[in-house]
C-alpha cells in the first residue's frame, strides 16, 4: 500500500490515500466500536480514513497514535488526551485526506473534480476570478474549482467554523499554491497530488514538546508503506454535492 505524505511546513503533515486501500487495515478497537452503529457505506469511509489518520500518527507522533477521537467544542476531530495536537479528516468519494499538526489547528480536504461546473457554481466560489477560470475548457473548469475549494473548505475546517464560516467567501486565486486567510496559512499541494489537496493551519502555539518529537521524520515526497489502522470523519468534509448545493 503505497500513501502520498507530506510535511507541507515544518511540524505539519498530510497524507492521502484511497479508501479501498486502507478498509484493508485492521481496525483500531477506539475505531471500531465508534463505527459499530454506522450504516456499512459510513463505516466503510470512517475506518479507512481513521486507519490512514494512525497509520500518519505512528509514523509522526507515535506517543498519540491510540488516543481515542472525539469532536472539541467547534467540533473538529481531536485526539483525546492531547488538545495541544490538531487533527482533520476529510474524504471524497474514494478519496481520503488527514492532517496532523502538534501546537496548531489544522485543516485539509480532498475532493475528486466533477465532470463539469454551472457558471453559477463558479461565480459564487471564484468571485472576482470566474473569468479566467469560466475561459478553460470544461474539464479544466472543474479541476480548479475542485483545487480552490479544498483551500476554502480546509480553512474553515481549521478555524472551527465548518459550512456556517461560508467558506465559498474566502479568496482563492486560481491557480495559487499557497496563501493566507485570516490567521491562517494554507497550501495547495499542486505539485505533488493529482487529486485536489489542501490544508490550512494556523501559527505554532508554544514549544514543541520531547512528548511531541517526531520519531521517524516524513519527508516533503516520502511515501509511506502499509496499513496499520483506522481514521475518520467526526464532521466530514462537503462532497461535491454539498459544493453544488450551497455555492449555486
Amino acid at each position: 500500500m503505497t500513501t502520498l505524505t507530506a510535511q507541507v511546513t515544518p511540524g505539519v503533515w498530510v497524507a492521502h490515500g484511497t479508501r479501498d486501500e486502507w478498509i484493508q487495515a485492521g481496525p483500531h478497537p477506539h475505531d471500531r466500536a465508534a463505527a459499530a452503529t454506522l450504516p456499512a457505506w459510513r463505516a466503510t469511509e470512517f475506518l479507512a480514513s481513521r486507519a490512514l489518520l494512525r497509520h500518519l500518527l505512528r509514523a509522526t507522533l507515535p506517543a498519540q497514535a491510540d488516543a481515542p477521537v472525539h469532536a472539541d467544542d467547534h467540533g473538529r476531530p481531536a485526539l483525546t488526551g492531547h488538545p495541544d495536537t490538531g487533527i482533520s479528516i476529510s474524504h471524497d468519494g474514494d478519496a481520503i485526506a488527514v492532517a496532523v499538526a502538534p501546537h496548531r489547528r489544522v485543516g485539509v480536504d480532498v475532493q475528486q473534480p466533477a465532470d463539469s461546473v454551472p457558471d453559477t457554481l463558479l461565480r459564487r466560489c471564484l468571485g472576482e476570478h470566474t473569468p479566467a477560470v469560466s475561459a478553460l475548457p470544461e474539464r479544466q473548469r472543474a479541476a480548479e474549482l475542485a483545487w480552490v475549494w479544498t483551500v476554502q473548505e480546509a480553512c474553515v475546517k481549521a478555524a472551527g467554523t465548518g459550512l456556517s464560516g461560508r467558506p465559498w467567501e474566502i479568496d482563492v486565486p486560481p491557480g495559487r499554491p499557497r496563501g493566507q486567510w485570516e490567521s491562517y496559512e494554507w497550501i495547495s499541494l499542486r505539485e505533488r497530488s493529482r487529486t485536489p489537496l489542501s490544508c490550512a493551519f494556523s501559527a505554532l502555539r508554544g514549544p514543541v514538546t520531547r512528548s511531541s518529537a517526531v520519531r521517524s521524520p516524513v519527508t516533503r515526497s516520502s511515501a509511506l508503506r502499509g496499513p496499520v489502522s483506522r481514521s475518520s470523519a467526526l464532521r466530514s468534509s462537503a462532497s461535491r454535492g454539498d459544493v453544488e448545493t450551497l455555492c449555486s
